[in-house]
This record gives structure tokens, sequence and C-alpha cells, in this order.
């Protein structure tokens, strides 16, 4: 599954909405409770079974991030950076991205995008997408107006696409993770820039849904998503984490544990990075972890 598809993480952009926290570091640098919030979308992205991953961000956010993560050895992957020196749209990850990803397919990630619960519908839309089509989520809301917006039918196929639409057409966002077959990067450099001068991920997929290769997966109930760019937001999702890990004594966005449980690390290698951590509340949740597993 996760051998011919690899990972790009987008935790660029000037992070706005979260001014003026953003004026000193990475927006995908805050915490969302006691873990930088890059830590939650790589986790996801590991627990998808992508190994090799492609870490895009501002060139003076590069350095911050090479030393949280270097280059992914230590839980058994390979992360590999570049830079997007302006924001010019999702899309355009996938055209920095190109040489990364080769003849591969490709997980792209906002590394905003807060998902928890299990990721069987993330990995059935890994395991049945068409070599050179596309899969995008979708996630029931109250408000669809607020989000994009996918209808599809009962095969997944996608009817129509719509951007915050008055009247929406069905009650399902799409969050910001994607998975493409081969050759995306060339169509995504097709694109010409929208109004606003970015290259839209949503103009993307409707190349896609031209084609009839663009399929939508539920993300189904009990999965929590949550977008991490606004102060509410942080907040939420930092209380969501707090009282999983206090009430269950789970823990949610660890790296490490991820990586133990999709077989990237021995038990050895876990050991040994945790007997190098300071004594922490997250030291002891992966202990606590390490004992459930054995």
């Amino acid at each position: 599954m996760g051998e011919d598809i690899k990972g790009i993480l987008l935790a660029g952009g000037r992070g706005t909405r979260l001014h003026p926290l953003t004026s000193i570091v990475s927006k995908q640098l805050q915490p969302i409770y006691n873990k930088p919030m890059v830590y939650y979308s790589l986790t996801t992205m590991i627990l998808a079974g992508v190994r090799q991953i492609l870490l895009i961000t501002t060139p003076e956010d590069v350095p911050h991030f090479k030393k949280l993560l270097g280059d992914g050895h230590r839980w058994g992957l390979e992360i590999e950076y570049a830079t997007q020196d302006q924001p010019r749209g999702i899309a355009e990850a996938l055209v920095i991205g190109a040489d990364f990803l080769g003849d591969s397919g490709a997980l792209l990630m906002l590394g905003d995008n807060f998902i928890y619960g299990r990721l069987d519908f993330l990995r059935q839309g890994i395991a049945a997408n068409a070599p050179r089509g596309a899969t995008i989520f979708a996630y029931q809301v109250s408000n669809p107006s607020a989000y994009g917006v996918v209808e599809f039918d009962r095969d997944f196929n996608v009817l129509s696409l719509e951007e915050k639409p008055a009247s929406p057409r069905s009650p399902w966002a799409v969050p910001g993770l994607y998975v493409y077959g081969a050759g995306v990067a060339t169509k995504a450099a097709t694109l010409k820039p929208s109004a606003r001068g970015e290259l839209e991920i949503t103009d993307l997929n409707r190349l896609y849904l031209n084609e009839g290769t663009l399929s939508a997966r539920p993300m189904g109930r009990g999965i929590a998503w949550l977008d991490t760019g606004t102060p509410e937001n942080l907040l939420n999702a930092s209380s969501f984490v707090h009282a999983i890990e206090t009430r269950q004594g789970l823990i949610v966005g660890s790296p490490e544990e991820a990586a133990f449980r999709m077989g990237f690390l021995s038990l050895e290698a876990l050991r040994a990075l945790i007997d190098d951590m300071p004594d922490t509340f997250y030291k002891q949740s992966l202990v606590r972890s390490l004992r459930d597993q054995a």
C-alpha cells in the first residue's frame, strides 16, 4: 500500500488567522496540547503506510522543521524538504514535488488538518485509487457553505464540486487530504492561476472529475476532523487531545507510537527513543502505550 505512494505534507503559508503567533514561527509548529501541530498530520501519514515524505514550507521555516523532524530516520521514515516562498496554492505543492514523486502516486495533506480515529477510510481510499485517478475524502458537517463541498453517488463517483456554495448540494465537506495516482504533478502544472493568483486544488480535482476518474470516500462516524488554523480551533483541538490522553490513557499524534504500530520501528529502537526523552507526560504516555501493545 504505502510502498507505491509518497507523501507530500504542505506546511507553508503565512498563517494570518493565527497572527501574532505566526509572526514568530510557522503555524504547523504551534502546539496542539503537548505536541507540535505537524506531529498530528505526520502521524496520519505514517498510519496510512507512507514512509517517504516531502515537507514543503517557507524558506525561513525549513531550519525549524529540520531541527524538529530531521530526516525521519529515527522513525523509520525518509523526510525531505522543499520550499514554497509564497502561498501560490495547494496544487503548487504537487508541482514543487514533481521530482520527489517521480512515477509514484501522492498522498497530499495540509499540515493544519487534524484527523483522529480509525483510518480505514484513508487506507481503503489509497488501495482503491485508480493508477491515474484521484480520491478525495468527505466529512459531514452542519454548515457546508463554509467549506468546499463534494456531491457523490452510492458508488463514490463524484458528481459535483463546489467552493463555499450558498446552496450546497450535499452536507459533505472536503478536508485537506487527497490521494492522486502517478502523473499528478504533470497535470497540476497545466493549471492556470485563479483570480487570487493561486493554483487551486479544486481546479485540479475538477480535471479528474471531467475525466471521470475522481472518487470520494466518506470519513464516516467516529472520525474527528478539525482545521486548526484559527485560535479557537487550535484551542478546541488541544482540549480534545487533552481529554483523550488524560481520560483514556491513549496517546494521540505520536510519530514514535505510529511508526512502531506500522512496523517501521522495532521494539528495541522504540525503547531507545523513549530512554533518550526527558521525563514528561509524553514519555509516560509512550511507555504506557508500549506496555499495552507488548
